[in-house]
């Protein structure tokens, strides 16, 4: 695209932006005038003043001028990654980069093909446009809609103001698919967040999905699909919880366990440190409606997990399946048609067309036809099941999230809540949560624990009566019901407090008030606390009574230590710092299992050597040794850190290991434990291990920090923390090279913030946004939080306008509008 059309484009797109100042304390007198003329046109302003590694607080007169804010600084930090986000949800991925690059947002696709294939028959369905429609809480209220519209006008105008060649991030500088953007393309992003749980994970399976040829089954497509359940089991686990960066720790701690008799909470999300799903931080002020503080995935123009004044909350990755299969039973001879009741149903068929550009640089329309039911989207291979389309059975998906723009409205309010309470209520009353728990403390010193998000009404009593025999030998271990399709009363029920049909309501969903503490990490609701077991909810919301990862027990245990006094750290009780401290402590629930054990077992290898897959032993002698001196953390310094860790993926990988003293429903913080080392495939794996680490040119006793580490510029920043299956609190996901080692950081703590109310006005909040505020190699903001995190540090929050105006580098930007 010539650069003259591309401007004609902003010029004609460009919103509220007619007038504008910028006023920064070092600019030139010029702009200061400029800007004095701004203010005196009378229109409504907006305030960003920057504080410390780029933190944005910003505040204006009204919603729209706060989306507007918001607009310009996210687009100011990240333009290029918003532009990429904006281009796959508007299916043009293709069209600009081939339909062969390396696919978008929101899903595992496959390509940008069928990204664009995916996210285009969204855009043909109109589900968004249809949901706008709706009045709240279906479709987003009043000020939502002034935030969203603010945020667009805000993006173009920076957009505007840089131009195509004045972008400073390399990734998109000068790129022809930088362009302005609308409202629509808001909420299709939100949308595609919110069904990246469901029909998002299965990308491939839907835009593959094709009918066999016309005629009769064959003998092997009229029997019925069979599956080993155990393994089927594992592979649908693996999908619906496979974290792809998307997991969380959040400890909300009472009166009866701060130290100050207030409330406390540690919000400690790990999202990836790349891509759509990255996290930024700002402070978001209409004074007197609204102040709110700290982070959410970019383009989302509200705070995800943050605190008001008065309460904090934070999020975790629900272990509720939001999605459902139905398995259609189709007419004979007609695979495109499936019996419901008896009759004859037309499949629906929508031709899909994108535009792609080919090697020649020339653009071409690709099209496909997709196929629906009744349920949703007709599958092909999907969760690692039999789902392949036959002539006799095909499979098809609902997803529970599909039309909710709902969360918007459920975030708004969370935005503006100031208690425990307030943030139940805003749960309850919008529904729109999508796959997420809420954990909450306030300054009363109160705690929850809230389940109350987008689940499908798939009771027990439906799975059994429902249920195919496929669907029946899964449900139980993952919580993915597969119905039949050719019954109308296997239909999603529907509870009288749901706020849509098909969604079970929140009096059906896990809830939990506590004075001392609650805790979630990514397990169902069933251990949110020890003494209170949560039960009785449908198992599509979670499992109970079965064993707990061990990121969970090793979660309860520091809880647990922390109370009693016998962790360490000083005193009893929570503070803010001990809290911090709980986190990047980098204790491990595995190595505190196992490593003592892996030692005692090394340390009686025959002749020292360990034995291995490939036959051939391997001296064990210097890991032994290493092993044995390992400090059980994994902090950068520790020694032996890495080598425990390739040993238990070793083992995960031969089926994980097994235990002398079994799980126990009534000890589940405690069991399993004691590694049964005489199964012969611990010492293998073990040996394994240490003949990788000497592959690689790795001594087994190496800091952790010297192989564990993020690039940032031409410097090595070492990084703690280690693998979820290992079970440290602080989650640090490393891809894995086998020729190399270590690679890039795939994800871990995002936004960290620890908020310790007190008896003054201002909370006393710690925070760390550990991928730093930009994605532009080029910011001073791209990596000097990472920095920080290297290190073990966070910084102070600044909330109060004290605080604010107390910021060593406060810097202000003045924006106008008419």
């Amino acid at each position: 695209m010539k650069r003259t059309t591309w401007r004609r484009r902003l010029g004609r797109t460009a919103v509220l932006a007619t007038v504008w100042g910028l006023v920064t304390s070092a600019l030139p007198a010029t702009a200061e005038v400029r800007a004095a003329e701004a203010r005196a046109s009378g229109g409504p302003s907006v305030t960003i003043r920057y504080t410390e590694h780029g933190v944005p607080h910003i505040k204006a007169d009204d919603y729209t001028g706060l989306g507007h804010g918001i607009g310009y600084a996210a687009a100011q930090d990240n333009l290029c990654l918003l532009a990429d986000i904006y281009l796959t949800v508007g299916a043009r991925r293709s069209l600009y980069l081939g339909p062969d690059g390396p696919a978008g947002a929101y899903g595992p696709a496959g390509s940008n093909l069928d990204s664009d294939l995916f996210h285009q028959q969204v855009i043909d369905s109109q589900v968004v446009e249809n949901t706008l429609a709706e009045p709240a809480p279906i479709g987003p209220r009043s000020e939502v809609r002034d935030i969203v519209r603010g945020y667009v006008s805000g993006y173009n105008r920076y957009l505007r103001q840089t131009g195509g060649d004045g972008v400073t991030d390399p990734e998109c500088r000068g790129a022809d698919w930088l362009r302005p953007i609308t409202e629509i393309d808001v909420y299709r992003q939100f949308h595609a967040l919110g069904i990246s749980g469901g029909s998002g994970r299965v990308i491939d399976a839907i835009v593959s999905a094709r009918p066999p040829a016309p005629g009769p089954a064959s003998r092997a497509e009229r029997a019925t699909p069979r599956s080993d359940a155990k393994a089927a089991a594992a592979s649908v686990n693996e999908v619906l919880h496979r974290t792809e960066g998307m997991g969380s720790n959040a400890f909300a701690v009472g009166a009866e366990q701060s130290q100050n008799g207030r409330g406390l909470l540690l919000n400690n999300p790990h999202f990836p440190w790349t891509g759509p799903m990255r996290l930024w931080e700002a402070q978001l002020t209409v004074p007197g409606r609204m102040n709110v503080s700290g982070a959410a995935p970019l383009g989302i123009p509200l705070i995800r997990s943050g605190h008001t004044r008065n309460v904090a909350w934070g999020h975790t990755v629900s272990a509720a399946v939001p999605l459902g299969l139905y398995e259609l039973d189709l007419a004979s001879g007609d695979p495109r048609t499936y019996l419901v009741d008896g009759v004859p149903e037309r499949m629906t068929q929508r031709t899909v067309r994108v535009p792609v550009r080919g090697a020649d640089g020339a653009a071409t329309t690709v099209e496909r036809t997709l196929y629906s039911s009744r349920y949703g989207p007709v599958l092909g291979a999907a969760f690692g099941l039999p789902t392949e389309w036959t002539a006799r059975t095909a499979y098809a998906l609902r997803d529970a999230n599909e039309g909710n723009l709902r969360g918007l409205n459920t975030w708004f309010d969370l935005n503006r809540a100031q208690s425990t309470e307030e943030v139940q209520d805003a749960l309850v009353r919008t529904q729109g949560m999508p796959w997420v728990n809420t954990v909450a403390a306030d300054k009363a010193g109160r705690t929850l624990f809230s389940g109350v998000h987008v689940v499908p009404h798939i009771t027990d009593e439906l799975a059994k009566r429902c249920s195919t025999p496929l669907g029946a030998s899964i449900f139980p271990g993952t919580g993915l019901a597969i119905l039949d399709g050719s019954r109308k009363d296997c239909a999603w029920g529907s509870s009288a407090d749901a706020v849509v049909p098909g969604l079970l309501g929140p009096g059906e969903l896990p809830v939990l008030r506590r004075g001392d503490y609650v805790a979630n990490s990514n397990d169902s609701a069933w251990l949110t606390h020890p003494d209170r077991p949560l039960t009785g909810y449908p198992r599509i919301v979670g499992s109970t009574g079965t064993e707990r990862t061990p990121r969970t027990r090793m979660s309860l245990t520091a809880l647990q230590e922390r109370m009693a006094g016998t962790d360490g750290l000083p005193g009893r009780g929570f503070s803010r710092q001990t809290m911090q401290d709980l986190l990047f402590a980098n204790r491990s629930k595995i190595a505190e299992l196992a490593a003592d054990d892996t030692a005692r077992m090394c340390a009686a290898l025959p002749g020292g050597r360990a034995p291995t897959s490939g036959g051939e032993p391997v001296d064990a002698g210097p890991a032994c040794r290493a092993l044995s001196n390992w400090d059980e953390r994994f902090l950068t310094t520790s020694r032996g850190a890495l080598l425990f860790t390739r040993f238990w993926t070793k083992l995960a990988e031969r089926g994980g290991p097994s235990w002398r003293t079994p799980f126990d429903p009534a000890d589940p913080v405690n069991t399993p434990r004691d590694l049964d080392t005489g199964n012969p495939g611990v010492p293998t794996a073990f040996g394994d291990a240490v003949e990788e680490l000497n592959r690689l040119g790795i001594a087994p006793d190496a800091p952790l920090g010297e192989h564990q580490y993020v690039v940032r510029g031409d410097r090595k920043l070492p990084t703690h923390g280690g693998p979820s299956l290992l079970g440290p609190i602080n989650v640090q996901i490393h891809s894995w090279d086998a020729a190399k080692g270590y690679g890039k950081v795939v994800y871990g703590p995002s936004f960290v913030q620890v908020v310790s109310f007190t008896d003054g006005a201002c909370p006393d909040v710690a925070r760390l946004l550990a991928s730093s505020q930009s994605g532009d190699r080029t910011s001073p903001y791209y990596a000097d939080q990472t920095e920080l995190y290297a290190e073990g540090r966070m910084v102070k929050g600044r909330f109060c306008e004290s605080e604010i105006e107390a910021s060593p580098q406060l810097r202000t930007v003045e924006l106008r509008m008419s």
